[in-house]
């Protein structure tokens, strides 16, 4: 998106739009149909394959539930041979055909709380998870619009530096000119030049960061940036003091949340392995049919069914010790949650510091152009009745367009500190921010599977 303006003659001309680029192309667009940042928001969050890759990785940590509740399901199983037996009895060779056939189950009555702490565990692992998608999602869509914004700077530098080009290019025609009639001496001429061959190079540097600009934007949301929209209504997301960013993030942070949910499944993990010292109890039963089974029973048909306790005396010390390692980890879990609480304080105040900066900023860049504008126009007057040289306009130009960069780049960071303290609180998701998409429900998949006694196929149809 650049900047159109109706043409001026000489410099007034290029002064105008040197002045109101920077200004104009982080303001909001109304002209074209321009993409908004909440569209390629969506984009990300419907695409970026990262992100699609984290609900894949809670679709397959839904499974341990199901697996964590096959203990109070029972196990069947069957068996089949056929063969042909051979004996010498006494000098004589005799033939016989045999096959039998067996169906088996069992069925665990007790088993020392394992299944129901274990479920718990996989429980909590879930959560955990689905805490830790909606963390990816919001650094995807932070990443997502830090990209878009990327976009819009560096486009307004460039557009910026062809400015400062056309303007300099300007300057070296009136430098010769003034040569040409014994107004100015070859070293205005020089002067002028040599700031051309800078601004040349400066505007390929700023195309190069443009390019890679792109590039990312097009990584992270899946799209060419096309006809961008600097309209952004972050700011109304932003906490309005940093206590309450502070009090907002300890409730809707996910790292916070998913660290909490890790301790309580170390919790079951220690109850699981400490029900393994517990005795347990089982029914078993089988049916079975056996043909010729010996030289004087042809079939023989037989059914059982007993139970069985099991208690365990010592298991060689394996299962202490990992009751041991167990709460070794809950430990470890428990002051991870505390190293998290006090990690996303930091954060939130990082991030609120930074968005304070980028508006301070922005009020004194504004300023500096400004000046710096008024500055320009008043050494090119005082140049054309002799009071200033080329090389002091050259030099009024250079700072204003430094402090018309700075103003793009306060801006940007504005924008971006915005996001980046709305995602520091957990509130960057796709709700808050009403983006136009298919809601990913986490909890249709987890449904789905928990109670599946049987089935190859995913809900999907793989």
């Amino acid at each position: 998106m650049y900047l159109r303006l109706k043409k001026k003659s000489g410099l007034a001309g290029l002064l105008t739009a040197t002045a109101l680029t920077a200004a104009t192309l982080f303001a909001p667009s109304h002209a074209a149909r321009a993409e908004t940042i909440s569209e390629a928001l969506a984009l990300a969050y419907s695409n970026n394959p990262t992100l699609n890759a984290a609900r894949a990785e809670l679709r397959a940590v839904d499974e341990n539930v199901p697996q964590a509740l096959a203990g109070w399901r029972p196990t069947i199983s069957a068996a089949a041979q056929a063969g042909r037996v051979a004996t010498e009895t006494n000098g004589f060779d005799s033939y016989r055909n045999n096959a039998s056939i067996s169906l088996s189950i069992s069925q665990a009555l007790f088993r020392g709380f394992r299944t129901i702490n274990s479920t718990r565990q996989a429980e909590a692992l879930v959560r955990a998870q689905r805490e830790s998608l909606v963390s990816t999602e919001q650094d995807t869509l932070l990443s997502a619009a830090q990209a878009y914004v990327d976009v819009i700077r560096d486009t307004a530098l460039v557009s910026l530096q062809r400015s400062d080009l056309t303007f300099l290019r300007e300057q070296v025609r009136a430098a010769r000119d003034r040569f040409e009639v014994g107004e100015g001496t070859r070293t205005d001429v020089s002067q002028a030049e040599a700031r051309v061959a800078e601004a040349q190079a400066n505007l390929n540097t700023a195309l190069a960061n443009l390019n890679t600009s792109r590039a990312i934007y097009q990584q992270v949301i899946g799209t060419e940036a096309r006809n961008l929209s600097a309209d952004t209504t972050i700011s109304r997301l932003v906490p309005p003091s940093l206590e309450e960013a502070l009090r907002l993030s300890e409730e809707n942070q996910p790292l916070i949340r998913q660290a909490r949910h890790q301790v309580d499944a170390a919790i079951f993990s220690v109850k699981a392995i400490e029900g393994e010292l517990l005795p347990t109890v089982s029914l078993e039963g089988s049916l079975s049919r056996s043909v010729n089974p010996s030289t004087t029973i042809r079939d023989q048909n037989n059914a059982q069914i007993f139970g069985t306790v099991s208690i365990p005396i010592y298991q060689a010390g394996s299962v202490t010790s990992r009751v041991r390692q167990a709460k070794e980890e809950l430990g470890q879990t428990q002051l991870q949650l505390d190293v998290t609480l006090d990690q996303v304080r930091a954060n939130v105040i990082s991030a609120w510091g930074v968005y304070q900066a980028a508006e301070a900023s922005i009020t004194a860049a504004r300023a500096a152009v400004e000046a710096s504008q008024l500055a320009l126009e008043g050494v090119i007057e005082e140049q054309r009745v002799g009071q200033r040289t080329t090389l002091d306009v050259l030099d009024a130009q250079r700072e204003l367009v430094n402090q018309q960069s700075n103003l793009v780049t306060a801006q940007r960071n504005r924008i971006v500190g915005g996001y980046q303290l709305v995602s520091a609180v957990g509130k960057l998701d796709s709700t808050t921010l009403n983006l136009a998409v298919a809601q990913y429900r986490p909890t249709e998949h987890y449904e789905a599977v928990r109670d599946k006694w049987f089935g190859l196929r995913t809900p999907d149809g793989r």
